[in-house]
């Protein structure tokens, strides 16, 4: 134990605190082989806790697909400078993806100056969302197609509000009966979709750079994948950060909500709704004639909008645009959340056109609706230099979010899925543009 605490204490926070946390994972284990707790020394529960242990490099694969916003802290600048945090897509091996952080400050020449990255990664503790509305749980059940025949026998013994051991519990009681391989798989998915709300709290202590939101619930075990944060503000002027993105089990797409006021504690929840079924979410900054209203690629192809009373629940979706030029033929879809101007929402566009290129469009709507499209870019505002074409996946460029600082669109972007960048554009002239 005096070996390996010298040879990796240096490399993470409190590594003794995870050797314990991984041995008290074997609890079950222990009561089975029938041994007593009290026979393990505390030498022996961390060495056990080392071999239950190992190093993820969270970002040795790709760091990608970025999104900007302004941070809460805007103390001790000089003028014209803005705090912000960017948000980066981290994959490393598997193809395993995660949420991570980075703070830093724009210059009043839109120059970046990032805060130094720290070595350690906070192990965040997780809590489970306690009790479920009964009636909002059963209609996302019948959104994803679960079945019928043993949920409805499983939801009926529950109350209208129920807790996450209840409904475990229940699955549980049912499954031990061995029923068929597919009505089995129907009822994990009613597990999977409880464990789909939980809390995320990191250490007050721990630098921005250490927090990581790494795949937690079963809906995500294939990765968390292209987060677009926004800070929302409501209409009594209280603001919130909010990131939608997309959990990915192998199988199944999973559109959730991310919301924070501190990036300190997250709360995660899935979204619902006919149209909360596919990727590419992104919402308005603030609410539109008092209803929540967000963006996105519904069917794949086109780009929609909808408005809800909750912004977790989407239906009715409305087109507002589809690909009409030769660098977005195959598909079309928002780069981000939509940025307010006095002009009308700017809206940042990723197209999809031969080879598989992506390039980023940008378009202009009306303030009030929407649906109303004013202006568009025919060319691409950015497309795949030369030296940017190759990486994980080739001829990529992609944003999740950009901001408007000292007159000029600050639009961070990733390079082939490998690594990103950033641009600026004077919005004068991008306006103008898109007048045109």
């Amino acid at each position: 134990m005096e070996h390996t605490l010298r040879e990796f204490a240096g490399r993470h926070r409190n590594i003794s605190k995870i050797y314990l946390g991984h041995f008290e994972n074997h609890k079950d284990l222990i009561e089975k082989l029938e041994m007593d707790e009290s026979f393990f020394s505390l030498e022996k529960k961390l060495l056990i806790g080392s071999y239950a242990t190992m190093e993820y490099s969270i970002e040795s694969a790709a760091m990608f697909n970025p999104s900007i916003i302004e941070d809460f802290d805007q103390s001790f600048l000089a003028s014209g400078e803005k705090r912000v945090i960017i948000s980066f897509r981290a994959t490393g091996e598997g193809h395993l993806s995660s949420i991570v952080f980075r703070r830093g400050i724009l210059d009043k020449g839109n120059n970046f100056h990032p805060n130094i990255v720290r070595k350690h990664i906070d192990m965040a503790k997780i809590i489970q969302k306690k009790s479920y509305d009964k009636g909002r749980f059963m209609q996302k059940m019948d959104e994803m197609d679960i079945s019928k025949h043993y949920s409805s026998r499983i939801m009926a013994h529950l109350p209208d509000s129920f807790e996450h051991h209840q409904l475990t519990q229940a699955v549980s009681n049912v499954l031990e009966n061995g029923i068929s391989l597919e009505n089995r798989l129907a009822l994990e998915e009613i597990t999977w979709l409880v464990d789909s709300y939980y809390d995320v709290e990191f250490s007050i202590d721990s630098d921005i750079s250490e927090r990581v939101l790494f795949p937690i619930s079963p809906s995500e075990s294939r990765g968390i994948e292209d987060a677009r944060f926004v800070k929302f503000t409501d209409d009594d002027g209280s603001q919130m950060v909010y990131a939608t993105y997309t959990a990915y089990d192998g199988h199944t797409i999973l559109p959730k909500l991310l919301s924070t006021q501190d990036f300190n504690t997250f709360r995660i929840m899935p979204m619902h709704g006919k149209a909360a079924q596919n990727k590419n979410f992104a919402l308005f900054p603030q609410k539109i004639k008092g209803k929540y209203a967000v963006l996105a690629r519904v069917d794949g192809v086109n780009n929609y909008l909808m408005y809800s009373d909750r912004n977790t629940l989407w239906n009715d979706p409305i087109k507002i645009q589809e690909p009409k030029y030769p660098w977005e033929f195959t598909q079309i879809g928002n780069c981000g959340a939509p940025l307010y101007t006095e002009e009308g929402w700017l809206v940042i566009t990723h197209g999809v056109g031969p080879m598989r290129r992506y390039c980023i469009g940008a378009s202009l709507f009306d303030l009030d609706d929407p649906t109303k499209e004013i202006g568009r870019l025919s060319q691409p505002l950015l497309s795949p230099l030369e030296e940017e074409r190759e990486g994980y996946v080739p001829n990529v460029l992609y944003s999740c979010g950009s901001m408007i600082h000292n007159g000029s669109l600050v639009l961070p972007y990733a390079v082939s899925d490998y690594s990103s960048s950033y641009a600026t554009v004077a919005m004068e002239e991008l306006l103008h543009a898109l007048r045109k």
